[in-house]
């Protein structure tokens, strides 16, 4: 099962301000763990809004809005996607996540939520299922 780990973003990072070097250090360490563990499929941190863009689809047109965005709470600053057996294990793993050691007095928040899978819809066909697979190997595998 595959899990999209969501790192909320807060106002520091959303004002650009870089994580310390001892966070940096904790965060890479805790990707070598995910990684000989061989849960880590994919991980990085974003960029503030204000280097960002949404696209806004209506019917066939399409409304570039530039960052920044506003509300904090809906941004992200990073993710990590997860291949683990379950909901429960894709939770441990983020409970071992490094807080900033610093504490500088913002919470994080961090969201999962399992990947959906060709499998999971109920009008896949089998042609679309050896897409999907196609893809993934020519992917590596994710």
């Amino acid at each position: 099962m595959r899990f999209m780990v969501l790192i909320k973003a807060t106002a520091e990072s959303e004002a650009g301000v870089m994580p310390s070097a001892e966070l940096l250090e904790a965060m890479g360490q805790y990707n070598e763990e995910l990684v000989k563990a061989g849960v880590m499929l994919a991980g990085d941190g974003l960029h503030a809004s204000s280097k960002g863009a949404r696209v806004r689809f209506e019917g066939d047109q399409r409304t570039v809005i530039d960052g920044p965005f506003a509300e904090t709470k809906e941004l992200l600053a990073g993710f990590w996607i997860l291949d683990v057996k379950s909901r429960e294990e894709a939770i441990e793993w983020v409970k071992r996540i490094p807080n900033d050691p610093i504490g500088r007095g913002e919470t994080t928040e961090v969201e999962i939520r399992q990947v959906v899978e060709a499998e999971d819809f109920t009008d896949v066909t089998p042609d679309i299922l050896a897409q999907q697979k196609r893809l993934r190997e020519q992917l590596g595998g994710n």
